[in-house]
């Protein structure tokens, strides 16, 4: 039986979600799921320097770099096929995938949004905007979601949600560091460790 599922994280900043996923793996959460990679497509992301303290291998392929989305995937795909990567997670990744990369990796890419979708998700949404949009709209109860994706941004099955009150005194800031402590933090790694158990028997 294969051991472990092959993880790649792909990011583009300070990498709290990914640093939650290594913190994860060392505590047995993730236990049929393995981080072989790491991939930004800014250069200098914190979220590297979070890997190679793990001593996890790093690419970083900026799309300026390689003359455009296309030649980005193409690069990223190469890095994939090199580790031998069973899963993607998406952690805090600002470039939208195009759907022939999704397409060839149905159900083999996750990624976590700050909101309860269908709630202020979307083309545009992430970041600050999302509990600014939350903030603004005047809801009780926001949250994080981990789900499937495809071509649409957002927009594919919805694997775990988690639910965070917001407050009365609450900043965009405030709410966004209480949701990734909260909801982010704790579903990312179970919704990673669902899907490497389902990916690992699948396998064999």
């Amino acid at each position: 039986m294969r051991d472990k599922a092959r993880i790649a994280v792909l990011v583009s900043g300070g990498g709290t979600n990914l640093q939650a996923l290594i913190d994860a793996e060392k505590t047995g959460i993730i236990k049929n799921g393995e981080i072989v990679l790491v991939v930004s497509n800014k250069a200098g992301a914190y979220a590297l320097t979070r890997a190679q303290n793990a001593g996890i291998p790093t690419a970083t392929f900026v799309k300026g770099e390689c003359g455009g989305q296309e030649g980005m995937e193409r690069e990223i795909r190469r890095a994939l096929n090199e580790y031998k990567v069973d899963l993607i997670v998406l952690a805090g990744f600002l470039s939208i995938l195009s759907a022939d990369f999704t397409r060839d990796y149905d159900h083999r890419i996750v990624n976590v949004h700050p909101s309860l979708i269908p709630s202020f998700c979307g083309e545009g949404y992430y970041g600050l905007r999302v509990h600014e949009a939350a903030l603004a709209k005047g809801v009780k109860v926001t949250g994080a979601t981990v789900h499937f994706v495809n071509e649409i941004p957002d927009g594919g099955e919805i694997i775990l949600q988690k639910a965070v009150n917001i407050r009365k005194n609450d900043t965009p800031e405030t709410l966004q560091k209480r949701v990734m402590r909260q909801a982010e933090w704790k579903i990312l790694p179970a919704a990673v460790e669902l899907v490497s158990e389902q990916i690992r028997y699948k396998e064999n």
